[in-house]
């Protein structure tokens, strides 16, 4: 896994992945769009009233799962903070209105990551993917989302983790982990260079 993205002439990234990359990478993308669980599909809403649908109460529970935690933490408070009950109200009324918002933009990012890799037709192995810049927006999302899950499940804590994550043997049941990890990283730097370049 080597590919790196390459900034577009007139905006947008490429980067060329073979079967397995592609593979990987749509699997990871499915894995998180189930962890995020399913949203509202257009059209399954019981009102069209836009305000309606701004004021649609989400969750106001943090989430049990810790990627999840990660994904959607608290607004107030901090982990050197014992909250007290206001803190947890204020918490639970911010994310009732925010979580399912959020939750939407990552399905939608994921999906995006998804779609892309679908039109790819691998010939001779490998494919370039060519992404507007649009697209490289959803990419770097769904990317920086699959990193923070994995790492979250890895327990990486600090860059120092991940050199000594790196060290672990091959017979260790997360080194494969490791190897998404450490290449999701490399693919969200290079996307990040392209668009700033």
């Amino acid at each position: 896994m080597s590919g790196h993205f390459e900034p577009l002439p007139g905006g947008g990234a490429a980067v060329p992945l073979d079967e397995v990359e592609i593979s990987i990478l749509r699997s990871l993308a499915v894995q998180l769009m189930e962890l995020i669980g399913p949203g509202e599909e257009a059209g399954e809403s019981e009102s069209d009233d836009l305000l309606a649908s701004v004021f649609n109460d989400g969750p106001s529970e943090p989430p049990a799962d810790p990627v999840l935690a990660r994904f959607f933490p608290d607004a107030y408070g901090g982990p050197d903070l014992v909250p007290d009950d206001d803190v947890r109200a204020a918490s639970a009324e911010f994310r009732r209105y925010t979580e399912n918002d959020l939750r939407s933009r990552k399905r939608a990012d994921a999906l995006a990551l998804i779609r892309a890799l679908d039109t790819l037709a691998p010939e001779g192995g490998s494919a370039e993917l060519r992404l507007k810049p649009a697209e490289c927006r959803q990419w770097l999302g769904a990317l920086n989302d699959l990193r923070l899950a994995i790492g979250t499940r890895l327990e990486v804590t600090d860059e120092e983790d991940g050199g000594e994550l790196l060290r672990l043997p091959d017979s260790d049941p997360r080194k494969p982990m490791v190897m998404a990890y450490l290449w999701l990283g490399g693919l969200q730097e290079t996307l990040v260079e392209s668009l700033m370049g």
